[in-house]
């Protein structure tokens, strides 16, 4: 016996859902809770490199902000898919808020922090510096 529910079976409804192709901002756990967007970090003694995919974001919808140590990646992305057929006429559109957040520690140069984005790719580059000495002094005991 087949199920069908208005002419698609409810079982492959479930399995598209959770199915990654169905859209770059769904994180890897099937999550439509919190879309999300991959990152690579690494480091070497000079910077920290921060690499996100965020296909379908204009560049003016991106948004990195520096405060602490923390650094924050922030995207706005909104898609509309317009059909015209002979018998009908489709238009949707999607809309969403994308963020991520990473500590970087304090040892890093916030001044000179770069950003590059291009073909849905953004490259941030965090120079490190001398991290600064802590200051020890004696306080008297009275």
């Amino acid at each position: 016996m087949n199920l069908k529910l208005y002419g698609r079976d409810p079982l492959k409804m479930f399995e598209d859902v959770f199915n990654e192709k169905m859209t770059p901002f769904i994180s890897s756990m099937g999550s439509m809770i919190a879309p999300t967007f991959k990152v690579d970090i690494s480091e070497d003694e000079k910077a920290i490199y921060i690499s996100a995919d965020i296909p379908g974001v204009k560049k003016e919808d991106v948004k990195v902000t520096m405060a602490d140590d923390v650094i924050s990646i922030c995207a706005e992305r909104t898609q509309e898919e317009e059909e015209k057929k002979k018998n009908y006429h489709r238009v949707e559109r999607s809309w969403g808020s994308l963020s991520r957040s990473f500590t970087i520690g304090d040892n890093v140069d916030a001044d000179n922090i770069t950003a590059n984005y291009d073909n849905g790719v953004l490259k941030i580059v965090v120079p490190k510096k001398e991290p600064e000495e802590k200051k020890s002094k004696e306080i008297a005991v009275s």
